[in-house]
């Protein structure tokens, strides 16, 4: 797909994925209801395969891919829930997954990306490093490269989480997800803003890594850093595909500090019972530290997965 994705192209990937993924379940909780004074629609992809919505995106790439294309096998760098997803997704079409991970992911990440099939090389945690990894590892296997996050195959198919959100709940006002790289927040806009043109999306980072406020507050793409956050899907930089779409169809980023990120993770453990990583809490944050001031009363979340070393919790 070389044109920014429509909606269009977001059904078509809808069609192309469903054999493969689950139609997650929208869940709701009078406690956080009557905290936030909001109604809450919790769109649940901590139950989807591999616990995370990436499966949708990589598995989108990979069934795109020209068997020509496909048969070297698949390549890309992440910390964890998208590596994960493209080793899955190599695994259905039977190709081999090559993964570029930073040395400090989750061991639950790392064990379920080599528990798919994924062919691991651990890198420092940067980004330069990543991508480095990365060019090593195409240029030894000739893999075709399927990126996170900057990827319009990938943000068509990430795009279907809201789509089945909106298609279960047509009179949302607000939608929040996590962003990052910018691949859920963009194919959530794209659809929203296609199926409900009075609709805000509304992406929710960590202070930590506020690269996607600060460029919307620039009025240009500002590279992440170093970043240091619980949230560790969340530490990579918007991407260059990302980015322009996000500028026009998103209506705010808000950013929360990392303590209400943790409380915000823990309360949804200990109220609704389901188990959420750090980077899902992310939105969850927003809404219960008062940090969304938008008078619009019907919201969905995006909880974006659920993979999480239960020998790390961040509150003990």
């Amino acid at each position: 797909m070389k044109e920014k994705p429509q909606i269009e192209d977001v059904k078509k990937a809808k069609e192309q994925i469903k054999g493969y993924i689950h139609r997650t379940p929208v869940m709701t909780s009078q406690t956080l209801n009557k905290m936030t004074g909001r109604k809450l629609f919790f769109k649940c992809e901590n139950f989807q395969k591999t616990s995370s919505f990436k499966i949708r995106g990589a598995t989108n790439a990979v069934l795109s891919l020209s068997q020509t294309e496909a048969s070297r096998g698949v390549a890309t760098h992440s910390s964890g829930n998208h590596a994960a997803a493209l080793a899955q997704a190599a695994r259905w079409r039977n190709i081999p997954a090559y993964v570029v991970m930073p040395n400090t992911a989750p061991q639950v990440k790392q064990a379920a990306v080599a528990g798919y099939g994924a062919q691991i090389t651990f890198c420092e945690p940067t980004l330069a490093a990543r991508e480095a990894g990365l060019r090593e590892v195409i240029a030894c296997t000739g893999a075709t490269e399927i990126h996170p996050y900057d990827d319009y195959r990938v943000i068509a198919g990430q795009g279907t989480a809201a789509l089945e959100l909106l298609e279960n709940n047509p009179d949302l006002d607000t939608v929040l997800t996590p962003v990052g790289g910018g691949g859920l927040l963009s194919g959530t806009a794209i659809v929203a803003t296609a199926m409900l043109p009075h609709i805000q999306v509304i992406g929710v980072e960590p202070q930590a890594a506020d690269d996607a406020y600060r460029s919307l507050q620039a009025g240009h793409r500002i590279e992440a850093g170093p970043t240091n956050t619980v949230a560790d899907g969340l530490r990579t930089s918007l991407g260059y595909k990302t980015f322009p779409i996000i500028q026009h169809l998103v209506s705010e980023i808000i950013t929360v500090s990392e303590e209400e990120i943790v409380q915000a993770m823990r309360f949804v453990w200990e109220r609704m019972k389901i188990i959420i990583e750090a980077s899902s809490a992310v939105p969850v944050a927003a809404l219960l530290s008062g940090r969304l001031h938008t008078s619009r009363r019907r919201v969905g979340v995006i909880l974006s997965g659920g993979n999480v070393d239960l020998k790390q919790l961040p509150w003990m």
